[in-house]
C-alpha cells in the first residue's frame, strides 16, 4: 500500500497549479495578441505552414513590385514611341511638300531647316531616360546611346546618327516563379540599324536633296519613311502585347496574395470568441485549484493533535 505524505500532496498541488496557470497564461497571451501561434511549441506543424505562407507572401510582394516597375517601363516606352511616330509623321508631310517641283529653293531651304530640327528631336527621343536609365541601349542603360560631339555651331553634330549601333542586350523582369519577361527595345529596332530605312539616314538624304534642290530624290524617300513607320507601329504593338500580359500577371499575383493571406490567417490567427470562452473557463479552473489547495496546505501537525 502506497503511503501518501503531505509533502507529496503539496508537490502534486503545486504541479497542478503551475500547469493550470501556464495553460491560462497561454490562452490569455493568444487573446492579447489575437494569434494562436506565438511560439513554435504552440503548434509545431502549424508553424511550418505559417513560415511557408510568409515566405510565399514575401516572394509574391517582390513579384508585384517587379510587375509595377515593368508596367511603368512599358508605359514610358509606349509614350516615347508615340512621340517618335508624331515626328516621323511630320517628316513625311515635309517630304511630300519638298517633293513638289514648284517650290523655289528658298522654300526648300525652309523645309530643310525644319527637317534638321526633326532630326535633333529624334536624337533627343532616342536618348530618353526612365529612372536614370537610357531605355534604348539594352543592358548598357547607363551609357548614352546617341552621344555626339559638339559641332561648330555649338550644337551636337548628329551626322553620325545613322551609324550608331545600340546594345542588343535584353532586360528581363522576373514577374513570377520562373517567369521572366523581356521588356526593353533597342534603338536600332526603333530608328533602324544598317538598313535603307534607318530614319536618320533617310533624314540625311532628304536634307541633302533639299539643299541641292533634287526633288526626285526627295519623293523616293517616301517609301522608306512608310516602311520605317510600319516597323515602329509593329514595335509599339509588341509593347502593348507585353503590357497586357503583365497586367494579367498583376491580377494573378493579386489573387494569389489574397489566397495566401487567407491561409496564413487560418493558420496563425485565433478565434476571439473561442479564446475568450477558454480564458474564462481556465480562469475558473485556476481559481478553484487555488481554493482547494488552500484547504490542503493549511493543515499542520497542530491540526492533527487537536
Amino acid at each position: 500500500m502506497l503511503r501518501v505524505t503531505s509533502n507529496m500532496m503539496n508537490s502534486q498541488l503545486l504541479l497542478n497549479l503551475n500547469r493550470n496557470a501556464r495553460t491560462m497564461n497561454d490562452t490569455q497571451l493568444q487573446l492579447a495578441t489575437g494569434r494562436k501561434l506565438n511560439k513554435p511549441s504552440d503548434d509545431p506543424v502549424g508553424i511550418t505552414y505559417s513560415l511557408r505562407y510568409r515566405s510565399e507572401l514575401s516572394a509574391n510582394e517582390q513579384y508585384q513590385e517587379n510587375v509595377d516597375s515593368a508596367i511603368s517601363w512599358l508605359d514610358f516606352n509606349d509614350t516615347v514611341m508615340s512621340q517618335t511616330e508624331d515626328v516621323v509623321h511630320r517628316l513625311r508631310e515635309l517630304t511630300v511638300q519638298g517633293a513638289n517641283g514648284t517650290n523655289p529653293q528658298s522654300a526648300l531651304d525652309s523645309i530643310n531647316s525644319e527637317v534638321k530640327q526633326l532630326k535633333a528631336q529624334l536624337v533627343d527621343i532616342a536618348n530618353s531616360q526612365f529612372n536614370g536609365k537610357y531605355i534604348f541601349n539594352g543592358q548598357q542603360y547607363d551609357v548614352k546611346p546617341y552621344n555626339f560631339p559638339t559641332g561648330m555651331d555649338g550644337l551636337p553634330d548628329t551626322s553620325g546618327a545613322a551609324l550608331v549601333k545600340t546594345d542588343t542586350g535584353v532586360i528581363n523582369y522576373t514577374v513570377g516563379e520562373s517567369v521572366q519577361l523581356p521588356i526593353n527595345i533597342t534603338g536600332n529596332e526603333v530608328f533602324g540599324g544598317n538598313e535603307t530605312d534607318n530614319i536618320f539616314a533617310i533624314i540625311d538624304r532628304i536634307s541633302s536633296d533639299l539643299a541641292s534642290g533634287i526633288t526626285s530624290g526627295i519623293s523616293s524617300e517616301l517609301a522608306n519613311i512608310d516602311t520605317r513607320t510600319n516597323k515602329m507601329l509593329t514595335t509599339q504593338a509588341n509593347i502593348g502585347a507585353k503590357t497586357n500580359r503583365i497586367e494579367l500577371m498583376q491580377s494573378r499575383l493579386s489573387d494569389l496574395e489574397v489566397n495566401l493571406t487567407d491561409l496564413q490567417s487560418k493558420t496563425e490567427d485565433g478565434d476571439y470568441a473561442e479564446l475568450l470562452m477558454k480564458s474564462k473557463v481556465q480562469e475558473n479552473i485556476y481559481n478553484a485549484s487555488l481554493s482547494v489547495g488552500s484547504k490542503i496546505i493549511q493543515s499542520s501537525l497542530v491540526d492533527f493533535i487537536r
